[in-house]
């Protein structure tokens, strides 16, 4: 019989090393689930109602435990008005843990008349210092000025939002087309993602919301389409079944998981395309407007995470 070797005691040693690694990978695997990868920000029309300050807001979203925040445009512009300094914004933000995960402003860049569209990119350009004042890099771009145009011609839309994608890389800040559920131009999945495809599609991002993929009456399965690396932030919140969709109005969303919104299907399609962004809770009930904000922030943000855990 061979005697066995040196190098035959390291190989064993090593392959039975190896072996005992593999099991305790796999052991931890199964313990511990996979976590989803998403952040977790406050659009700041949750607590619309409550009319606070964009400084309140700051503070407010950081103590409820978000790591993101999204204001609005006019309350930017509220807070200069009032002798406010956006530097001084900006590390505020930045001492509180807080991101800049977008901005939600309304700037008419896909305007017909071209004069209107003009002062669209004008706004939109206005807004996007604003943005970047603060530390940040992207913002909504809702089909402000054409809600009411059932006959919009997506492919001259196509060329206006590449143009409002070249302004974003002069200002370092990326607009992303929006989904208007009630609006009669890009209320459909469809309709947001041909656009997104004739503007530019390396560089365009899409802002999606599930209260306006339900109102627009797009199927949830249409996410699957979209590429996950061009979505940043994702509108959530939930709706109940009744009233029916046609009549159903922003007032109406919900805490996710108080609703019927398949929020189960919506986070699997988004883990599945690649989106790691942030989940952002933007909701417009006018009971939590009138209830205390901080409560508001922080039911909503416990609720969020128990969807997305559940």
């Amino acid at each position: 019989m061979l005697q066995p070797t040196r190098r035959d005691f390291v190989s064993t040693a090593l392959t039975t090393a190896l072996a005992a690694e593999l099991i305790q990978s796999q052991t931890a695997s199964a313990a511990a689930p996979e976590p989803l990868p998403f952040r977790y920000c406050l659009n700041t029309a949750t607590l619309r109602g409550q009319k606070l300050g964009i400084v309140e807001l700051v503070d407010i979203t950081a103590r409820a435990g978000y790591t993101g925040i999204e204001p609005w445009i006019d309350e930017l512009d509220r807070y200069v008005k009032e002798g406010g300094s956006l530097p001084d914004l900006k590390k505020r933000i930045a001492d509180q843990g807080l991101l800049v995960e977008s901005a939600i402003g309304f700037a008419a860049f896909l305007a017909v008349d071209p004069a209107e569209r003009k002062k669209g990119l004008e706004e939109a350009k206005r807004c996007m210092d604003l943005v970047r004042s603060i530390g940040g890099t992207r913002i909504a771009a809702p089909p402000v000025g054409v809600t009411e145009n059932p006959n919009l011609n997506l492919l001259e839309a196509g060329a206006h939002y590449r143009a409002l994608l070249d302004l974003g890389v002069e200002m370092g800040v990326t607009p992303q087309l929006e989904l208007w559920g009630f609006s009669k131009a890009l209320s459909r999945l469809g309709e947001v993602a041909f656009v997104g495809i004739e503007s530019s599609p390396a560089k365009a991002a899409y802002l999606l919301d599930t209260y306006h993929i339900h109102k627009g009456g797009s199927d949830f399965g249409g996410l699957a389409h979209f590429p996950g690396d061009r979505m940043f932030c994702f509108h959530i919140n939930d709706y109940p079944a009744d009233p029916p969709r046609e009549k159903i109005g922003d007032e109406h969303r919900v805490y996710p998981g108080d609703g019927s919104c398949p929020l189960k299907q919506v986070y699997a399609t988004l883990k599945q395309i690649g989106f790691q962004g942030t989940l952002s809770l933007e909701l417009f009930n006018r009971t939590y407007w009138s209830q205390d904000p901080f409560e508001v922030a922080k039911t909503g943000l416990e609720k969020t995470r128990a969807s997305v855990e559940g």
